[in-house]
């Protein structure tokens, strides 16, 4: 444990100084989000006009908790995509060839990718984290059924982005271009996962696409617990699929690190092998 704590802290200092050092940086975390969440606002606000929506989708009909809605959905979507974003930076370590030096040291594997996605995760979000909060108590959106729920929306929300990354980071092992991540995981990852538009008014063959992002579970919990007042036992659905789907992960990631290390000795496309 300790040796692993070292990796990640190892790693997480690397991050900082190679990509989050800037003043610029600093200021892009909060802006980012803030345009993010006023695109999507007002790109929904001419629904509010439609007849009968209120009665299909009661949020709609509520400015306040349309935008509450919003919120949570931009919030966690953030956690999520980060992720994807340090996947894509980890993939420059291994075309310049620090990543062959990584796998030559006595580091575990699966430490450095857990390091690589909770060093990128901490670092993307910690300042839109205390906006956010700072926003959900003034605006007065935050409907709780008692302060546990809280940590259960928390830790649904942080350890299965923490696991998602770590896989994402596993499969740059077999392909030194990840950007067709972007193209897989922007859009059409917000778009499933239910981020600013309700999962009942989807297809039911995206409703199930959805169900295997656990970004799409995740959401359910935060929103469930932090804007509807549902208790442990109104988010168990979710919290249950969030948590097989955090063993199928971690479980798929330490395979991929094991075939994708095996693959590159015996192909020898990494540099040093």
């Amino acid at each position: 444990m300790r040796h692993a704590l070292r990796v990640i802290g190892a790693e997480a200092f690397k991050q900082h100084r190679r990509i989050f050092g800037g003043p610029l940086v600093v200021f892009s975390m909060l802006i980012w989000p803030v345009l993010q969440l006023a695109t999507t606002y007002y790109t929904m606000l001419p629904l509010l006009e439609t007849p009968g929506i209120g009665q299909r989708w009661p949020v709609a009909a509520e400015p306040v908790r349309l935008l509450a809605f919003l919120a949570a959905g931009a919030f966690a979507y953030m956690f999520y995509f980060s992720l994807v974003q340090s996947a894509w930076h980890f993939s420059f370590e291994r075309i310049s060839g620090t990543m062959e030096l990584l796998f030559l040291s006595p580091a575990s594997r699966f430490a450095l990718v857990l390091a690589n996605g909770t060093g990128a995760l901490v670092q993307n979000t910690w300042l839109a984290g205390c906006f956010a909060v700072a926003a959900a108590s003034a605006s007065g959106s935050l409907h709780v059924a008692h302060p546990g729920m809280y940590a259960v929306a928390a830790l649904a929300l942080v350890i299965p982005a923490v696991v998602w990354g770590t896989f994402l980071n596993s499969l740059l092992l077999f392909s030194r271009d990840s950007a067709f991540l972007y193209t897989l995981l922007d859009d059409p990852l917000w778009f499933v996962a239910g981020v600013r538009l309700p999962l009942f008014a989807m297809p039911f063959a995206i409703k199930a696409i959805g169900l295997a992002f656990p970004l799409t579970s995740s959401l359910a919990v935060l929103r469930g617990a932090l804007l509807d007042a549902e208790s442990l036992s109104g988010v168990a659905g979710p919290l249950g699929l969030l948590g097989i789907l955090c063993l199928l992960l971690v479980a798929g990631t330490a395979a991929l690190l094991r075939i994708g290390e095996a693959r590159a000795q015996r192909t020898g496309s990494m540099q040093l092998y």
